[in-house]
Order: structure tokens, then sequence, then C-alpha cells
């Protein structure tokens, strides 16, 4: 294969696909921040009395004038100097004293909403941000990640949200008008892009400023089973020929035409996990510019074609009878399955005797890429305390913050939430389970065709009309890739309008 090479169907290897030569402003579901405006009070104007005639006395009996008690002119001095008096005491109890006890006292406390790490592994970091700010106390609330999106949005926008909290990194376009900018003296722009991998400077940075600070990396990767692999005496496939070849031959066939063992979980829509992703994968390798599929309109539709043979017609290795790709796998009943790190838990749980490995995505020649799914901290430009809250993003993104909650972490389970620092990659090269998710991050692009947010907005709005597409090719021979991909480009079109991209 050449470095021209596309995705060809694997109905048949060798016949090559012609190459095409073709690959978030938001509509705000936050409100805008309102600046307190600092306002002159203006002072009263002495009021101008007129001169008086002279009038003539009042008498006595006796002929003895009579006196007024109180004058006119006492009366409007007295009312305007109790009017100071009063005005001055406003300001100076209702103002200016409360912000200098706040000052004096120097004291903050920020919320902090994560998603994955309990308290007690949280506490071991925020115990060392105490002791270098004794004054900024740091409050850790783990949410859930059902509804996690929605509830965020909601109580930003009744000013009730946290100060710090988690995003995934496709939701930039969302956030944007919620998110404070990080400021060079928290973060410079070149120790970020030295720090981090180049996707999250892509999708964490918007007109030149930076929004996020990534916790943690993760990329699609490819699972397979060991001991199917093993019997069969199969290599694992670094390219997308080869793993044609093995996902057939070790796809097994029961008496009545059915799938006992599946050879990769790819084809359908529905029973796969991370399908949004794994279609991304083949869009991004294939050239088709995600936002743009109508100008790369034939790169798209033969990514989906390569997508959809692996479920239909005499050789398909899977197909929508079969249970959800990661049970599938847990069970044995896969050799080959795309997933993440956090998967690994999960399999695990199901099966702890199983055996499995962790390897790279195979690839087009030349274009060594694959998924990323990974989440960021950021600081709402809401908090009442910005400075404490970017002093907290800052130290949350030092390398010895991302250890020691790796360390802590890695107490309660096998690892911790990858590293999302560059300098810490060799950190993990002995870890045969973590370093191939995070060895694959320097070649990893992302997609707003994303599984597993649970959003119930952008990316699952995006995942519909993805669906929608592998299933019209799927279930109607009248429907072409090719018109697929116009409906789908459509539908992205559409959304990306909703948020204003």
């Amino acid at each position: 294969m050449d470095e021209n090479t596309v995705f060809r169907s694997p109905q048949n290897p060798n016949q090559e696909t012609q190459p095409n030569p073709s690959q978030n402003p938001t509509m705000s579901q936050t409100s805008q921040v309102r600046q307190p405006t600092a306002g002159q009070p203006l002072s009263p104007s002495p009021s101008s009395v007129a001169p008086m005639p002279p009038t003539p006395p009042l008498q006595e009996q006796g002929g003895t004038p009579l006196q007024s008690s109180f004058p006119l002119g006492t009366i409007i001095k007295v009312v305007i100097g109790l009017f100071v008096v009063l005005f001055f005491a406003f300001v100076v109890f209702g103002l200016i004293l409360p912000r200098l006890q706040k000052n004096s006292s120097g004291k903050a406390e920020i919320t902090y909403w994560g998603l994955w790490e309990n308290s007690s592994t949280m506490q071991t970091a925020i115990a060392d941000f105490k002791k270098r700010y004794p004054s900024i106390t740091v409050n850790y609330v783990k949410q859930d990640i059902k509804q996690y999106r929605e509830k965020l949005t909601t109580r930003i926008q009744n000013n009730t949200g946290p100060d710090v909290f988690l995003f995934h990194n496709t939701w930039l376009a969302v956030f944007s008008n919620t998110l404070l900018p990080i400021p060079d003296n928290i973060i410079s722009k070149k120790e970020f892009n030295t720090s981090f991998y180049p996707v999250a400077q892509k999708d964490l940075t918007k007109n030149g400023a930076i929004y996020g600070i990534p916790t943690e990396i993760d990329t699609l990767s490819l699972y397979i089973n060991a001991q199917l692999f093993q019997a069969a005496g199969a290599e694992v496939p670094d390219n997308w020929d080869d793993f044609i070849r093995v996902a057939r031959s070790l796809t097994v066939i029961d008496e009545n035409g059915k799938i006992k063992t599946a050879g990769a979980a790819l084809g359908t829509f529905d029973n796969i996990n991370h399908a949004p992703d794994i279609i991304s994968l083949l869009l991004a390798q294939n050239g088709a510019d995600i936002k743009n599929l109508s100008a790369t309109g034939k790169s798209a539709a033969d990514a989906l074609t390569f997508y959809t043979t692996f479920s239909t017609g005499d050789q398909k290795v899977w197909d929508s009878t079969l249970d959800q790709s990661m049970l599938a796998f847990a069970k044995g009943n896969l050799a080959m399955y795309f997933g993440y790190s956090w998967d690994y838990f999960i399999i695990k749980a199901i099966s702890p005797d199983l055996s499995f490995q962790i390897h790279s995505v195979p690839h087009l020649p030349g274009r060594d890429m694959t998924i990323a799914s990974y989440w960021a901290a950021g600081v709402s430009s809401k908090s009442k305390y910005q400075k404490e809250a970017l002093l907290f993003l800052a130290f949350l993104a030092k390398k010895e913050t991302q250890e020691k909650l790796f360390a802590e972490a890695s107490k309660t389970r096998l690892f911790g939430e990858p590293y999302s620092r560059v300098d810490l990659l060799e950190k993990l090269k002995d870890n045969t389970v973590v370093y191939p998710f995070v060895l694959q991050a320097k070649d990893a692009t992302s997609s707003f065709f994303a599984g597993d947010t649970y959003d119930n907005g952008f990316n699952s709005q995006m995942n519909k009309y993805l669906g929608d597409a592998v299933r019209s090719i799927n279930s109607n021979s009248s429907t072409s890739p090719e018109t697929a991909v116009s409906t789908l480009s459509q539908g992205v079109s559409q959304v990306l309008k909703q948020y204003g991209q």
C-alpha cells in the first residue's frame, strides 16, 4: 500500500478505492457575566433660598417682639447635614468596611467539581495546595457523569455553580462564554504548548486564549483477546489490510450461520461501544473534514462504506444480533475491541481472568492517528474568587500534582488517570496497560462525534445524525453511502449552527 491508499471495501481486498484529493463561537447555553459597575454617587446640590422681605416682628403684650424658635435657614442646614452623615455612614459601613474586612482576612473558599476521583484521593493533593496557600479552602465535590453537563450549565446560569470544574475536550464550543481565559501569569502559551499534547492545544484554545488544563489524556486503542490470537497464531494488525484478514480468520460461525465468535466489532452502531469514536477514526484517517463533510464527501463516504462492510455480506465479522461489544469482549466472544483506558476496569470487573492486551489502532499508510477523548479543568467566569481558582488550576497542571494523584488513585485501582503532560510519558513506559493509550497521544486528534459524554446536547445530537447514517446504509440498500453522507452533513451543519459554530 502506498501513501495515497484510502479505505477499500473488505469485500474486495484486492481492489483499491480511488483516493479523494481532500479532514466553536457558540450559541451560548450559559449567561454572560455581568461585572459590577463602579459609579460616583451624586452629591446633593445645596438649596438656594431666596431672601425674604423684612416683616414686622410680632408683638407680645407690652410691645416686645416675638423671636422664631426654628428659623428656616437652620432647618435646611440640619436636613443637609443629616443627609451627609447618613450618606457617609452608608459608604463607610456598607461599601468600604466590608471590602477592607474581606481583603484583610484574605480568605477564600472555592468549589471544584470532578468526576472520577474519590474525595480521599483528591484530598491528598488539596492538602499540598493548602500548605502553599493557607488562606484558600478547596471543597471537592465528585459529580455523576450522567446529566453532568446539564447540571453544570444550569448551576452556572443560576450563580450557584462551581469555581473550578471539569469539561470534556469537545465542550469548549458549549462553555467558551462561561470559562475564564487563563492569563499568562498562570500558564503562558509557551509553557502550555510544551507541557501538553498538540490535541489539547487545538481543543482547549480559542482565538489565542487558553480555556482549560487537561487533567488526563486518553486515546482510542485496540484491545485483543490474547488467548484467541495465540490459539490462531495471529499477529496483532497494525494496518487495515491485516486487520481485515485477522478479523475474518478469527470469526467463528455456528451450524446455523450465526456468529459465535466475532473477529472485530465494527459495522453497526447501536451495539458497539464507542461507535462514534471508531467512525471518527476512519473519517480522520481517510482525510474527511468532519466540520465540512460536504467538501470531503467522497472521503467520508468511503470511510462509511469501509465501516459498514464489516457487518454485511457473506464475510461479515459482526452483526446487530450480538451483545454490546464491550460485553462480548469481556465474555471472550470478541477477538478485537476498540476502547479507552477506563474500559479496562469494566472488562476486568466482568471477567477478572480474561487475558487481553492493548495496542495502537491500525492505520492507513502515512496516517498514524487516533481519536482522543479526555477531560480538562477550567475556571468559571462567574467565580467570586477567580484569582484563587486560577491558582488552584495552575496547581492541577503541575507535574508533581499529576504524579501524586496518579499514585493515590493507584492505591485503590490498577492505575490512575493517564498523565496529560508530555514530560510524564516515560514514567509510564513500564506500565503495559496505560502506556499504549498515552503513547498514541502525540498523533491524536479529536472529534465531536464522541460517545459516553452523556451531555444530552452537542455530542448526543451529532451522534444521532451519525447513527442515522450508518443505519440507513445497513438497512436500506437503496441508500448509498454518498446519500447518507449528504444527509449527515446537513445534520452536522444544523448542530454547529445551533451552537454558533
